[in-house]
């Protein structure tokens, strides 16, 4: 019963006698103290063949290609960090203006709807700002996702300051796009 495995093997036949006689190969014994052979060559620098004009040309090329790449996206990356700057120091100019500025008032129930990003949004305001609002005396203009209803003039500054930002400052002089009146409340 105390069979070893390779008997065991031997007799399901998994293993062909073959194999099983065959030694395994001779390796010498390790000593801790026994220097590398002569035979086997430094692992220090090897002598490099000799390389031909083309593998120079083509390794200067891709080099120089190398080159042109890390310097492109490090112009894209100043650029981009410049017109992140830019974009936050919009943003602080505009936090200041509109600071107290804004006329939004919490009893307003009507709301105005307006088209801002493929979508149609509101603000809430009381009939005589909706009035002013489309009469041009009143601009809309979005702060940090909300919008706030201000004057004309501030609205001005806004669209000055970032474009983006005013989404809305109606021309009374300007002929209606539709049939439908701008005091619809819908």
């Amino acid at each position: 019963m105390a069979d070893s495995l390779r008997d065991q093997l031997l007799k399901s036949g998994l293993v062909s006698k073959l194999k099983a006689q065959a030694k395994p190969a001779n390796r010498p014994p390790r000593s801790a103290g026994k220097k590398r052979s002569a035979t086997r060559p430094p692992t220090g620098a090897a002598p490099k063949p000799a390389r031909n004009q083309e593998e120079i040309d083509l390794a200067r090329a891709y080099g120089l290609r190398d080159r042109a790449e890390r310097e492109q996206r490090d112009l894209e990356k100043k650029q981009a960090e410049q017109r992140a700057k830019e974009k936050a120091e919009r943003k602080q100019k505009l936090a200041a203006l509109l600071a107290g500025k804004a006329l939004n008032r919490g009893e307003a129930e009507i709301a105005r709807h307006f088209p801002h990003g493929d979508k149609i949004r509101r603000v809430y305001c009381t009939a005589e700002q909706l009035v002013q609002v489309n009469a041009g005396e009143l601009a809309i203009v979005q702060q940090r996702g909300r919008y706030l209803l201000v004057t004309r003039e501030i609205g001005e500054q806004v669209g000055e300051i970032s474009a983006e930002a005013l989404i809305l400052l109606c021309d009374p002089d300007a002929p209606a796009e539709d049939d439908v009146p701008a005091d619809l409340i819908w």
